[in-house]
This record gives C-alpha cells, sequence and structure tokens, in this order.
C-alpha cells in the first residue's frame, strides 16, 4: 500500500482510533518515519490491551448483527409495527456513526483508558435497559445510548493499542487480533441471535453483559493513558447528529406516513438544512471534524460511494431477508438466523484472500469483482425469493457475504489514496460514518418497503433491487481506482 510521507509527530488516539478499518490504521503507523518506534518493547499488559480491544469491536459488531434475527419476537412481546423495529437497528446505527468524530476527540482529552472505561460502562447499562425494556419506545431509547456507547469504546480501544504497541509491526499484528473480534461477531451474529431468541429475545442483550464486566476488570491491568487536549468543532458535531436524525425519521415516517405529511415535511427540511449548515461550517471553521478538502484526494472520492452502497446491500439485505424469513415464510429465530451461516463461512475466506489478490492485482480487482459478486447474489435472490425455498435463499446470501468481504478490506486502502497522512485517521472516520449512514438509510427505506404484509414480496424484491442497483453503479465507479503500476509511478 502506498502511503503519503508522515510529516508530523506521532498520531494522536483521535487521528488513530477515529477509523474502524484495521487496513487504514496500518497504514498510519506503517512508513519509514516511525522507524524510529522499531523494536521498542510493548507496554506493560499488552497482551491484555489486545484482548479488551477485541472484545469491544466483537461486541460492537455483535450489535448490530444479533438484533435483526430478534426483531419479530420482538414485535410479537413488545407490540408496535415495522416503524419500531427500524428504529431498533437505526437507533444504534444512526448514533454510532453520528458520535465517531466525537468519540476519538474524547480519547484525546480524557485519555483512551478512561474513555474506554466510560464507553464500557455506558455499553453495560444501556445493554442491560435493552433487556428489560417494557415497551418499544424504551428500548430504541437505549438503543440510541447504545450506541453512542459502542462509538466511545470503538476509538478509545484502537488508541490503547497504538500506546501499548509502539513497535509498528507488533502494532499491525495486534490490530489483525483487533479484527479478529469483528470477524467471530460477523460470525456468529445472526446464528446466535436466533438461537438466543428461540429461549427470549432479552437474551440477545443479557449476553454483552458477562462480556462488559470482563472487560472493566480487565482494563485495571491497562496503564493510566496521556490526556492531549484538542480543538474540536461543536457546532459542526451538533449539525451532523441533528441532520442524521432527522433524515433517518423523515425517510422511516414518510414510508408510512406519506413524505407529504406536515410532521415529514418539517424533518426532512431540518436535515437539509442542518447537512448544508454543516457542509458551511466545515470549510469556515480552524479544526473542522470533516475537512472538505478531503474531497480532493481520488481515491477517499471513490471510496465513499463503495462504502454507502456496500452497507446498503449488506444491512439492507440481512434486515429484509430476516424479516421475510420468520415474517412472512414463517420461519423461526434460530432456523432464520442459520440461513446465513454459509455467507459467514465465505466471508471469512473473502476476508483473507483479500490482501492476497490485493497485494497481486492491486485495489481496483477485487473491489470491482467483489462489489458484482454481491450484485449476482442480490439479483439471483430478487428472481428466486418469490419461490419461497430457505435452502436457495441461503445460497443467494453466499455471493453477498463473499463479495463484500473481498471488496471491503481492499477499498480501505484506496481511502488513504492521495491523503495527507496527518488527516489518515480522520479520512477512515469519515468514511466508516458514510458506511454507517448507508446502512441506516437502507433500513428506512427498505422497511417502508415491507411494511405491508400484502406485499412484502414486492417489498422484498424492490428492496433488493435498489441494492442491486446502487452496488453496481458503485462498481462501475470503482473501475476509475488507479491500478498499481500508475499508482507507483504517481508516488514516485
Amino acid at each position: 500500500m502506498v502511503m503519503p510521507p508522515m510529516d508530523h509527530e506521532p498520531h494522536t488516539p483521535a487521528e488513530l482510533g477515529e477509523g474502524v478499518d484495521p487496513m487504514a490504521i496500518e497504514g498510519l503507523v506503517d512508513n519509514e518515519d516511525l522507524s524510529a518506534e522499531q523494536g521498542l518493547p510493548n507496554a506493560q499488559h499488552s497482551g491484555v490491551v489486545t484482548s479488551l480491544a477485541s472484545m469491544g469491536f466483537f461486541l460492537i459488531t455483535l450489535d448490530i448483527s444479533i438484533v435483526n434475527v430478534a426483531l419479530a419476537r420482538i414485535r410479537a412481546d413488545l407490540g408496535g409495527d415495522i416503524t419500531g423495529q427500524q428504529w431498533i437497528i437505526d437507533g444504534y446505527t444512526l448514533l454510532f456513526a453520528a458520535l465517531l468524530l466525537f468519540a476519538g476527540n474524547l480519547a484525546d482529552r480524557i485519555g483512551a483508558k478512561r474513555a474506554l472505561a466510560i464507553g464500557i460502562a455506558v455499553f453495560t447499562i444501556t445493554s442491560a435497559a435493552c433487556a428489560f425494556a417494557p415497551t418499544t419506545a424504551a428500548l430504541v431509547a437505549a438503543r440510541c445510548a447504545q450506541g453512542a456507547g459502542a462509538a466511545i469504546m470503538l476509538p478509545a480501544s484502537m488508541a490503547l493499542v497504538r500506546e501499548a504497541f509502539p513497535d509498528p509491526g507488533r502494532r499491525a499484528r495486534a490490530l489483525g487480533v483487533w479484527a479478529v473480534g469483528g470477524a467471530v461477531a460477523g460470525l456468529v451474529g445472526q446464528p446466535l441471535g436466533g438461537l438466543l431468541t428461540t429461549y427470549d429475545w432479552r437474551w440477545v442483550f443479557t449476553i454483552n453483559l458477562p462480556v462488559c464486566l470482563a472487560m472493566l476488570v480487565l482494563l485495571v491491568w491497562v496503564s493510566t493513558s496521556p490526556k492531549r487536549p484538542q480543538p474540536f468543532d461543536w457546532i459542526g458535531q451538533l449539525l451532523a447528529v441533528v441532520g442524521l436524525a432527522t433524515l433517518v425519521y423523515g425517510l422511516i415516517d414518510g414510508g408510512h406516513a406519506g413524505f407529504g405529511s406536515g410532521p415529514v415535511v418539517l424533518s426532512l427540511a431540518v436535515a437539509v438544512a442542518s447537512l448544508i449548515g454543516f457542509v458551511l461550517v466545515q470549510a469556515k471553521v480552524a479544526h473542522p471534524m470533516m475537512p472538505l478538502d478531503l474531497f480532493g484526494a481520488h481515491g477517499f472520492r471513490l471510496a465513499l460511494p463503495v462504502g454507502f452502497a456496500f452497507m446498503v446491500g449488506n444491512f439492507g439485505n440481512v434486515f429484509v431477508v430476516a424479516l421475510y424469513l420468520q415474517q412472512h415464510l414463517g420461519l423461526s429465530p434460530l432456523n432464520a438466523g442459520l440461513v446465513f451461516l454459509p455467507s459467514a463461512f465465505f466471508a471469512i475466506a473473502g476476508n483473507l484472500l483479500s490482501g492476497v489478490v490485493t497485494n497481486r492485482f492491486g485495489a481496483r480487482v477485487p473491489v470491482v469483482a467483489g462489489l458484482l459478486s454481491m450484485v449476482v447474489g442480490l439479483t439471483a435472490m430478487l428472481i428466486t425469493a418469490p419461490l419461497g425455498l430457505p435452502w436457495l435463499m441461503a445460497i443467494c446470501v453466499i455471493p453477498i457475504g463473499a463479495g463484500g468481504s473481498l471488496a471491503m478490506p481492499s477499498v480501505t486502502s484506496v481511502v488513504l489514496e492521495g491523503v495527507p497522512a496527518h488527516q489518515a485517521g480522520t479520512a477512515s472516520a469519515v468514511f466508516n460514518t458514510f458506511r454507517q449512514v448507508g446502512g441506516a438509510v437502507a433500513i428506512a427505506v427498505f422497511g417502508a418497503l415491507i411494511a405491508n404484509p400484502d406485499t412484502i414480496d414486492r417489498g422484498l424484491r424492490l428492496s433488493l433491487g435498489i441494492a442491486a442497483v446502487l452496488i453496481l453503479v458503485a462498481a462501475l465507479n470503482s473501475l476509475r481506482i488507479r491500478p498499481r503500476v500508475e499508482l507507483a509511478e504517481t508516488s514516485r
């Protein structure tokens, strides 16, 4: 991976922790200007830090995937409609996406260890609140707060890894172990959610509690982190939260009440005004949370639509298919979760293959091939879903999972193409925010399309068709990714 030269001091926790993707973070540390750190010993209890970070990423990823299979049982127990089911997922995703940049800055201000302790505490309390929620509204509120806790946990845990492993090579390996937590969560999420929901859907959230308590115990052995007060764009953060929240609300409610209704029109107007205001603020403030000059980088501009489209296909597919399997085909939560199991195994293979293919051919080949594989899977499911055969749907989701896992690791290297080293963490964070927003928008739109039980077949196919078209457009746009030879010439 070709990186621009490093031109400043070692990165702060916010810069290192804002992104989610280990390959992007590896770009921050795999640099000759950090050669002075090579060979430095690990911090005391560095193994504890690795375990702690991996457990945190496991929980964050698990609570995105495990809940989908439980939605039908939650609705049967707590009541409500498809709108409530959408907000149970989107509440978590929305706050997680909107607060990632703030959370990185928080780790700087108060120290990564203290920030992680706060994040774990919030995640623990809100997981218990989800498990004991008496109503759908209470569950949605708890899920929003849980997403905020997840946002605080992620950059703080990654910053601790940076502090514990000053040697770049060892740090890269530690981040690889960290990534395993997310991979395992992706593998077991739907099947585990189905198994737990068979007994009681509340176990989907209760299972977080012992893991959180174990993390708090492990945190005792971690050294105190340094504090590095950093300026922060509070106005931009407020506008981002308001803009994203009102956008998702308008899309969800508009799908049910109609986009001409007063509250929906007002919500979408506030969203547009807030997001425009956010862009204007970013252009004027001294320390923007999303520097607009990032969009001048060729790779960054190409990666954003890929990340957005991928999450539309990934989140949207799992959401609508899980509900379709249970509410239309009558599968149990466990059997519905098992439909996704073959795809998860192929996704692991895709992740392993992605690095090999990228090293051999550059990023363009795996990105385009992976996205086209997702298009094939979505199209196949679109055609065959009306047959109502779960085993056939399990086959169709395989190229979706395998293709996405082939494409996304390679995209993280494209994100940093042409981005100055001191903005690499911010670029990765913005990329991941776009990804999460794509997932939230997909659930808002697709949920409205499958809300009517009498037209759920048509809604499912329309949802899958929208996802396939978006990913196809992203694949065609990704043909503009510079091949390895051109990148090498550009970097000279």
